[in-house]
């Protein structure tokens, strides 16, 4: 199974190489491949002699219509050591890019590799993509392809938010929730990729990386791989399947959807559910944005303490865990909660004078795009 774990450790011991598998790019470009042409694409996380993203774009580099592609690594690549003997000076910092520019017999991996051991380039700085010499070249650039750094994911976006730039990028789902992402969001200026979902994907990382996922495998070269939940691209490109609307079948009942406590909103649990014939303020699930249509629905907030919109805050709770053991904390006041007639058996609830409560993870809070003031 994948690991959101493996996600955490790489943030917390700032391990970030996970390199994309071909397979899931190539699944997600398809749907923008009319959007490259005449396009200089810039992967600015990507050491060419492993990125597959850079492999799929020198492949495709005539049939997609590129007018440049620029790949640029970072120099604690671990490859990058590998491929020091290449250069005249070994002592040289393994930082370096390559770009391509015209027609290319790049058909096979096979050519990729000869074709980067042939025109790679050192940069005279580290290519960190914060760099002068990588925003330049971002300023050249037209779209941005690849899998930035877990541990900075919101400065990355920023800076791409910042230069106006088109991109279609890779991160965790919970960066949904966070303050730099989620205006974005709302503001339909990101929104989610096309190709992946729900499960998990597969990475490969560098052959020093322990592996701590609980999803991992190594081939028969060696080379180390794991599995990771909670993936998705993120993207300000358009698309067509972001314009379908999700058919709705559910009728509203108080029952079967209850109000929050503390919002002013009913709760659903899955996005699937949302009943057709509920006009008011509905908090669904944050994975309803890989559904989101903005035809069909608005989106009005979020149930996170730094975006507001709470009717109500609660004084210290005392937390009862699933396995009985209590503690004083202030946890209700960041997500929406339900007040409950009596505890919930296997589940860790709260109490404030007297009255039962669960918190929910983040919600979406949504309405039908036809009530839009």
């Amino acid at each position: 199974m994948a690991d959101q774990a493996a996600l955490a450790a790489s943030k917390s011991a700032k391990k970030d190489e996970f390199y994309t598998q071909y397979s899931d790019i190539e699944k997600e470009m398809y749907h923008y491949s009319d959007q490259f042409r005449n396009k200089t694409v810039f992967c600015n996380c990507d050491d060419p002699f492993e990125s597959e993203f850079f492999m799929f774009f020198a492949m495709n580099f005539e049939a997609l219509g590129l007018k440049r592609l620029i790949a640029t690594c970072y120099i604690d690549s671990p490859i990058a050591g590998e491929q020091l003997s290449l250069f005249d000076d070994p002592q040289a910092e393994p930082a370096y890019k390559i770009e391509i520019t015209g027609a290319t017999m790049i058909r096979t991996p096979a050519d990729v590799k000869e074709f980067v051991k042939g025109n790679v380039q050192h940069l005279v700085g580290n290519g960190d993509f914060r760099s002068h010499e990588c925003l330049e070249f971002l300023k050249q650039s037209d779209i941005v392809v690849t899998n930035p750094p877990f541990s900075l994911f919101r400065e990355f976006l920023a800076q791409l938010i910042a230069y106006g730039k088109q991109f279609i990028i890779i991160g965790n789902v919970n960066a949904i929730t966070y303050k730099e992402v989620f205006p974005l969001i709302m503001d339909n200026k990101l929104w989610m990729g096309v190709s992946i979902h729900s499960g998990d994907r597969e990475f490969r990382v560098p052959d020093h990386y322990p592996l701590q996922a609980s999803g991992f495998r190594i081939d028969e070269q060696g080379r180390k791989y794991i599995r990771v939940k909670g993936v998705r691209w993120f993207t300000n490109m358009d698309n067509a399947q972001r314009h379908e609307f999700m058919p709705l079948y559910k009728r509203y009942s108080p029952q079967d959807f209850p109000r929050y406590d503390n919002f002013d909103a009913i709760n659903v649990d899955v996005s699937a559910d949302i009943p057709e014939d509920y006009d008011g303020s509905i908090g669904v699930p944050i994975t309803f944005l890989d559904k989101y249509c903005p035809e069909q629905f608005q989106i009005c907030g979020i149930t996170k303490t730094w975006f507001g919109g709470a009717s109500k805050i609660y004084p210290q709770q005392i937390q009862v865990n699933s396995d009985g053991r209590k503690s004083t904390v202030t946890k209700l006041n960041d997500g929406a909660a339900l007040k409950l007639k009596s505890p919930p058996d296997g589940k860790t609830y709260y109490i404030v004078d007297n009255d039962y409560y669960i918190q929910l993870y983040a919600r979406v809070i949504i309405k039908k795009a036809s009530d839009r003031i």
